[in-house]
C-alpha cells in the first residue's frame, strides 16, 4: 500500500509539472503562429485522442503519465506540405522561436509562483521554531543560541515555522553566505540577533551541516505514555496499547518519555521487564526491542510513538497565512529565492564546493512525493512548487538537448546573424545527452545507496 501510495503521488506530481512545461511550449507556439500537430499528455501508447478536423491539433492522452510532448510542424523533422511552410517552427523569426522554447521553463516557474501563493493563502500549521537544549561545541552554541530562543527571521526573511527556519538557514549556508543573521526572542519576549558563522568546509552536505549546527526543537518533558503503535512492531507483539503509561523498566522508574527512549535504544534484542498502568490498573509486560543498525551501531526500536496532549500540541504550533493580495509578492520572492538557491547549489556541485550527494533521483523524488502527500495538501503543494522551480531552472541551463541549450544556439545566431550549423548542433546535442545520462545514472546510484542505508 505504501509503495502504491508513493507511486500514485509521484505520477500525479511529475505528470502535472511536465505537462504544464509542455503546455507552455504549446500555448506560445500557437500564439506565434506555429502549427502544432500533436499535444500529448504522457508517452507511449495512445489511450485517448481528440482532433476537431484533419488540419487541427490532435490532443492525446498516452499510457505513460510521466510527462508529455508537443509536436510542431518543422522541416528539420520531416517533409512539410507547401501550405504549411509558413507555419513551420524553423521558419519563424528568432524572437518567435526563442519565445516558444523559453515558455516551457517559464511556465514551470509561473506554476511555482501560483502554488506558493496557494499555500500562503490556504495557510499552514507548523511547529514554532523554538530551540531546545543547545549542545556544547556546536555552531549554535558558538553563536550564543540558548534553549528557549524562538527564531523570528533569518537574514530578514520571516520564518514562522521550524521547517522554514531550518530550510532558510541551511540554504543560506549552502549558498556560501558568511555571517547568517538570525533574529530571535526568548520566553520573556526579549529580542536579540545571533550571527551564525559557518565555514565553507561545513557547507557541503545539508545533513552533516544540520548536525554541526546543533539545532533541536524545544519540547517539554512528556510522560512515558504510548501513543500510536505501528503494525508488525515489538510494541504490538508485547501487547502495548495506546494510552499505556510506562511506570518502570527492569525496576527503574520511568520519569519521562526520553528516559524510556534511551532505555529502549540501549536494549536491542534484549527483553525488558515492564510495569505499566492501563485504565488505572497496573500490570507487568515483557518487551524485546528490535535491533536496528544506526550509523555503525545497533539500537533498539519498539515501533511506538509518544502520546502528546492536544493542548500541548497547540502551545507549540503556529498557523501562518496571508491575504490573497499580500501573498502575491511573497510568492514571487519565494520562487526567486528557491530558484537562486537551486542555481547556486548546481554551480557549487560543478566546481566541487558542494557534495554530489545533494542530488535527488527519481526514487528520492517519489519518496518525497508520497511523504508530503501523507502530511497533507499544503505540504504536497509545496513539494510540487519546489520541484517545479527545479525543473524550470534545470531546463534553462545552457546544456544542449535542454531548452537552455536551444536558447544558447539562438543567442549565437543573434550574434552571428545566421543559425548555428545543424552538424555542430547535433554534435553538442550528443554531448548533452551523454552528460544528462551520466547525471541521471549518478542520481540513481545515490538513490539506491540512500534506499539501502
Amino acid at each position: 500500500m505504501d509503495l502504491l501510495h508513493t507511486l500514485f503521488y509521484f505520477v500525479i506530481a511529475i505528470g502535472i509539472l511536465v505537462s504544464i512545461h509542455e503546455f507552455g511550449h504549446f500555448w506560445v507556439a500557437r500564439k506565434v503562429g506555429v502549427k502544432v500537430i500533436r499535444f500529448s499528455v504522457g508517452f507511449g501508447k495512445v489511450l485517448w485522442s481528440y482532433q476537431k478536423n484533419p488540419e487541427s491539433t490532435e490532443y492525446v492522452l498516452s499510457a505513460i503519465p510521466l510527462g508529455g510532448y508537443v509536436k510542431m510542424v518543422d522541416e528539420r523533422e520531416g517533409e512539410v506540405k507547401q501550405e504549411d511552410l509558413a507555419f513551420a517552427f524553423n521558419r519563424q523569426s528568432l524572437s518567435g522561436r526563442t519565445a516558444i522554447v523559453a515558455a516551457g521553463p517559464i511556465f514551470n516557474l509561473m506554476l511555482a509562483v501560483a502554488l506558493f501563493w496557494t499555500v500562503l493563502v490556504i495557510g499552514e500549521t507548523g511547529i514554532k521554531p523554538i530551540l531546545g537544549v543547545v549542545g556544547q561545541d556546536t555552531l549554535a552554541s558558538t553563536a550564543g543560541f540558548v534553549e528557549g530562543d524562538q527564531i523570528i527571521s533569518v537574514n530578514d526573511k520571516l520564518t514562522p515555522t521550524w521547517t522554514e527556519a531550518m530550510g532558510v538557514i541551511i540554504a543560506s549556508a549552502m549558498d556560501g553566505e558568511q555571517g547568517i543573521k538570525v533574529a530571535v526572542k526568548n520566553f520573556d519576549q526579549q529580542e536579540a540577533v545571533r550571527i551564525l558563522n559557518i565555514a565553507e568546509s561545513d557547507a557541503k552536505n545539508p545533513d552533516a551541516l544540520y548536525e554541526k549546527l546543533g539545532f533541536k526543537p524545544w519540547s517539554p518533558k512528556l510522560k512515558p505514555v504510548i501513543g500510536k503503535v505501528l503494525p508488525d512492531s515489538a510494541a504490538l507483539t508485547a501487547g502495548l496499547r495506546q494510552g499505556d503509561l510506562i511506570i518502570s523498566a527492569d525496576g527503574t522508574v520511568m520519569n519521562d518519555w526520553m528516559q524510556w527512549v534511551d532505555t529502549v535504544k540501549t536494549h536491542p534484542g534484549v527483553a525488558i521487564q515492564l510495569l505499566i498502568e492501563r485504565d488505572g490498573v497496573q500490570m507487568p509486560l515483557t518487551i524485546t526491542p528490535k535491533s536496528v543498525p544506526v550509523e555503525q551501531k545497533t539500537e533498539g526500536k519498539i515501533g511506538a510513538s509518544v502520546f502528546v496532549p492536544e493542548d500541548l500540541i497547540k502551545s507549540v504550533s503556529i498557523e501562518y497565512s496571508l491575504s490573497p493580495l499580500k501573498a502575491i509578492p511573497v510568492a514571487f520572492e519565494t520562487t526567486w529565492y528557491y530558484a537562486a538557491s537551486t542555481l547556486k547549489m548546481m554551480g557549487k556541485m560543478l566546481i566541487g564546493r558542494a557534495s554530489v550527494e545533494n542530488l535527488s533521483g527519481p526514487i528520492s523524488i517519489a519518496q518525497y512525493a508520497g511523504q508530503s502527500a501523507e502530511m497533507g495538501l499544503v505540504h504536497f503543494l509545496k513539494f510540487m512548487a519546489l520541484v517545479s522551480v527545479s525543473l524550470g531552472v534545470l531546463n534553462l541551463l545552457p546544456v544542449p538537448v535542454l531548452d537552455g541549450g536551444h536558447l544558447l544556439f539562438f543567442g549565437l545566431e543573434a550574434i552571428k546573424g545566421k543559425p548555428v550549423s545543424e552538424k555542430i548542433q547535433t554534435f553538442f546535442q550528443q554531448v548533452g545527452i551523454a552528460l544528462l545520462m551520466s547525471l541521471m545514472a549518478l542520481a540513481m546510484v545515490l538513490d539506491v545507496q540512500r534506499l539501502f542505508n
